[in-house]
């Protein structure tokens, strides 16, 4: 492979990686948690009471709350780009 083909092929991949996220946690509750990348200051004044922020840095925020359809209310509220948070991925953790 050419580094043409590399440097086109690594942006396809990771697209294709977030795009993936953003369809599991639009179409599964399985996350217990959701990751807002890029929250503005009237999205997270505009988050409801029942709404746990669980961490924070400069571009995203971990939030979970206690319903059904979580990640497209936030969408609803406001997000750019939400993914999910604590999903083991593909492999069982050994216990």
């Amino acid at each position: 492979m050419t580094i043409r083909g590399i440097l086109c092929t690594v942006p396809l991949v990771f697209t294709g990686w977030i795009l993936t996220l953003i369809t599991v946690s639009l179409l599964t509750d399985e996350a217990p948690a959701q990751v807002v990348l890029f929250p503005s200051a009237s999205f997270m004044q505009s988050l409801s009471d029942d709404i746990a922020i669980l961490g924070s840095n400069g571009w995203s925020v971990t939030l979970a709350a206690p319903r059904s359809g979580f990640a497209a209310s936030l969408y609803r509220t406001g997000a750019h780009i939400v993914l999910p948070a604590g999903l083991p991925g593909c492999l069982p953790l050994p216990r």
